[in-house]
């Protein structure tokens, strides 16, 4: 079969899924993609590209989003008239529709099954955009909220069925769209990702690798903004620190920004944070690790004897999941998209965003009673086996799926 990835970022949401299509040696895979790094060698043709059109300086706020998915669709639409010249016709299509990239495919194969990611519906209104006060969409912002979702709704009516991976993001989008779209998840490697007892990590200012031994807990974001807490979890950590005088913060994350507006402020989100609390910290027991490799995530929430997550009522991070699957005790914002895993008590602690206090004082019990939470680290590893395990849950529902979406004469070939 000849199979079409596509996505602005890779192999981001599909690396499970294109290994192992990839490793069955009977498919040839073409996937397209934004990405400026990508493996030298793979089992399948990975092709870059960048959209021909540039927004002007004065293009009109409301509908940029618009424009530029317009311009990743077109390039994406005219590499695939290029591809089928030159005799590579999918017989399935698999993307995100989160940047245009498939909102021209039926004009180029207007047969062929298209399986779309469906992220997020984008709402100004009792969503994650109105959910804080302290950082408020303004009128402008609200109407490119909408605008937004023309992606959505012309992603939906070109595609042959959808998937989410969670059932709050589903319920995000109107229930016209509930029957195309099914709750899939990607699948957490639980395999790889076990608790260890003989983890270390060597940091900068310290003569000594820290251990299981250390009281380290960790908080991880792929940058260090509001979306994700990132306010909240700095107001938290001069409590912290000042109940546990041998804890020390390890801090995962880069300082741009991924969801939301840009912060005003010299050096960021980071900056007006440090410069709100830093007074109050004794910075030789924070550690900001930036953005780390794969490998040195893993180690890191290894060492955590409790792991913090925030999050506003938006798109669920795998790294909490991650971090359940290494039996953490995490400790995380109570909003819905993070209850749809964690019961409170049960499998992790569920605290109050708005409440820094909370969370310190739920942060300092676990780290003063490290044995009496192993329980809590055990029961999270076990549901994650039960209901995201990559290799016995989400890949053979995905795989089971995908043949559904194929025409009848193909169906179970994958």
């Amino acid at each position: 079969m000849n199979i079409l990835f596509i996505h602005q970022n890779y192999p981001a949401q599909y690396k499970h899924l294109v290994e192992w299509l990839g490793l069955m040696r009977k498919h040839r895979i073409v996937f397209l993609t934004q990405s400026p790094k990508v493996p030298k060698t793979t089992s399948h043709q990975i092709i870059q590209y960048k959209p021909d059109h540039k927004l002007p300086k004065n293009s009109y706020a409301v509908s940029r989003y618009f424009e530029v998915s317009c311009a990743a669709g077109e390039k994406v639409a005219n590499i695939c008239k290029e591809l089928d010249a030159k005799g590579f016709k999918p017989d399935l299509i698999i993307g995100h529709t989160g940047w245009g990239e498939m909102l021209f495919l039926r004009h180029v194969w207007p047969q062929a099954p298209i399986v779309s990611y469906f992220e997020y519906f984008y709402s100004a209104k009792n969503s994650c955009m109105d959910f804080d006060p302290e950082f408020p969409i303004t009128e402008e912002g609200e109407y490119a909220m909408s605008a937004r979702n023309a992606v959505n709704y012309l992603s939906y009516a070109a595609c042959t069925g959808g998937v989410t991976p969670t059932e709050w993001q589903r319920n995000t989008y109107p229930a016209a769209f509930h029957d195309r779209i099914k709750v899939l998840h990607e699948g957490i490697d639980t395999n790889l990702l076990v608790a260890s007892n003989k983890t270390s990590a060597k940091l900068g200012r310290l003569e000594s690798p820290v251990t299981r031994k250390d009281e380290i807990f960790t908080y991880m974001a792929r940058n260090m903004e509001p979306m994700r807490g990132f306010h909240v979890f700095m107001r938290a950590l001069p409590q912290i620190l000042a109940a546990r005088p041998k804890a020390r913060a390890l801090i995962i994350g880069g300082n741009e920004v991924s969801y939301g507006v840009r912060s005003g402020d010299q050096g960021g989100f980071r900056a007006r944070m440090e410069r709100e609390v830093g007074a109050q910290l004794d910075w030789s027991r924070v550690h900001f690790l930036g953005k780390v490799p794969y490998s040195t995530f893993v180690g890191t929430l290894q060492l955590s004897r409790c792991h913090i997550y925030l999050t506003m009522p938006f798109v669920l991070s795998w790294s909490m999941l991650e971090a359940m699957s290494m039996q953490a005790t995490v400790v995380a914002s109570n909003v819905e998209p993070v209850r749809e895993v964690i019961t409170d008590g049960k499998n992790g602690f569920l605290v109050n965003f708005f409440s820094p206090d909370m969370l310190a004082r739920r942060v300092i019990d676990v780290l003063a009673h490290r044995d009496n939470y192993a329980e809590i680290g055990r029961k999270a590893r076990a549901h994650i086996v039960k209901h995201y395990d990559l290799n016995s849950v989400c890949l053979p529902a995905q795989i089971d799926y995908l043949n559904e979406m194929l025409p009848p004469r193909l169906r179970g070939k994958l």
